[in-house]
């Protein structure tokens, strides 16, 4: 959860705690099964799927769990429908926040959504407030340790990659047209990187940073928050100093 190419850097900051990696398990076992209900069990027949099931991979999900879910979605009918519902909104000091949720009571996962962003300095806004300052773009993260740059750089873009990022010590991160990332991807896969994430992600074309220390606080409660709702797949924000919280 983060809002621009630190995200790496934010997301390993912290050692994840048992509690936090089962949440992680639950939320991509929802997207797997949604994925396979819509176009079935067989990921090359699938592409959905298939995106889902790299990224599950990405998020250290190990592979007897992916094969259950998918065995479980494909021959049960758990009598469940998950639609998926994109919220928009401003935490503290105008943070521009979109989250994704995959649920099956919208309107208790829009009532969960609207009290975290009033409790904590924010307010949720109408679909597009914030998005037009976002675009979506395929982003790939490669462990820098042991991976020749310019060889990455010139297979990366040569799979069709838009772009390709350094900024990060420890990471190369790769960017992509949203359609093109799945190819990007198993052509890199097949060449033997291994990716720490690899999904479409929202991109801020703008940063703001927070000063306040209260504003700070609550901007991470928030975000706490968000996380530890399973309704809730991804978070995605324009907060430039989330590191420094």
């Amino acid at each position: 959860m983060s809002g621009h190419n630190k995200w790496s850097t934010i997301k390993r900051k912290k050692e994840k705690t048992d509690g936090a990696k089962a949440k992680v398990f639950t939320k991509m076992g929802r997207e797997i099964a949604v994925a396979v209900k819509q176009g079935g069990p067989d990921p090359a027949n699938n592409s959905k799927l298939k995106d889902c099931i790299a990224k599950a991979k990405a998020a250290n999900v190990p592979n007897d769990n992916i094969e259950r879910i998918i065995k479980k979605a494909a021959g049960a009918d758990d009598g469940k429908e998950y639609e998926a519902i994109v919220y928009e909104g401003y935490g503290p000091s105008g943070i521009a926040v979109i989250v994704e949720t995959l649920t099956d009571n919208r309107n208790r996962t829009a009532g969960d959504i609207r009290h975290y962003f009033d409790k904590y300095g924010g307010n949720m806004g109408q679909s597009g407030c914030v998005s037009f300052m976002f675009t979506r773009q395929g982003v790939l993260v490669v462990e820098a340790e042991d991976v020749d740059e310019d060889k990455l750089m010139e297979d990366a873009l040569e799979a069709g990659a838009s772009d390709f990022l350094t900024d990060e010590e420890d990471v190369y991160v790769i960017r992509t047209e949203p359609n093109d990332l799945g190819a990007v991807r198993d052509d890199l896969d097949a060449k033997g990187y291994k990716f720490i994430s690899a999904e479409v992600e929202y991109i801020p074309s703008t940063y703001t940073r927070l000063e306040n220390e209260e504003d700070i606080k609550n901007m991470t409660k928030m975000l706490e928050m968000f996380e530890d709702n399973d309704d809730i797949q991804d978070v995605w924000h324009n907060w430039e100093n989330e590191d420094e919280a």
